[in-house]
């Protein structure tokens, strides 16, 4: 079993929802950390643990980002912290797997799959350290008022403002502790 560090200068979760129904707004979050317990031999003995802090986002836009983390959507002062946290891992191909787990978003905890692809590991120039390093690439969409998020409001044509889904991607680079 070989234990990897998140490496929070390398990775970042991203999302991507649909805006008045014509366009995708995309934001990060930029403080991301955690730790992969891999083990290559039995892959269903590896477990992840990934934290976010939901104060990193930014979208780009300052009102916007703003309001993001009111009680309309991530109420930071409520819940500052986006966790997942593995149950199972299954490899699924020669550099893909499949990781169930719980996601804990705006104070409410639901399971989710992600199907993840992964590269290296990989030994870095000894003149930046020589760490040895990981990549583990990940995109699932869920819907945001299965996490209490509802705020929404509606356009004269009948749509509403925002859809319900929400693309989360997550790009992690890691490093060997152990």
């Amino acid at each position: 079993m070989s234990k990897w560090k998140i490496d929070p200068d390398h990775s970042v979760a991203a999302f991507a929802i649909r805006h008045m129904m014509v366009v995708n707004i995309r934001g990060l979050f930029n403080n991301i950390s955690g730790t992969i317990d891999l083990d290559p031999v039995d892959i269903s003995r590896s477990s992840v643990e990934v934290t976010i802090e939901a104060a990193s986002l930014t979208t780009g836009n300052k009102k916007r980002d703003e309001h993001l983390l009111t009680q309309d959507f991530f109420e930071i002062s409520k819940y500052p912290l986006i966790v997942f946290k593995s149950t199972g891992v299954e490899k699924t191909g020669n550099n893909t797997g499949r990781v169930t787990g719980n996601l804990t978003l705006h104070g409410v905890t639901r399971p989710v799959k992600l199907d993840v692809e992964y590269s290296g590991p990989v030994k870095g120039p000894a003149a930046m350290g020589g760490e040895t390093t990981m990549g583990f690439r990940t995109s699932v969409v869920i819907d945001r008022s299965d996490y209490g998020m509802e705020w929404n409001v509606p356009l004269e044509d009948g749509g509403l403002m925002l859809s319900k889904d929400v693309e989360l991607n997550l790009e992690i680079e890691a490093d060997l502790i152990e």
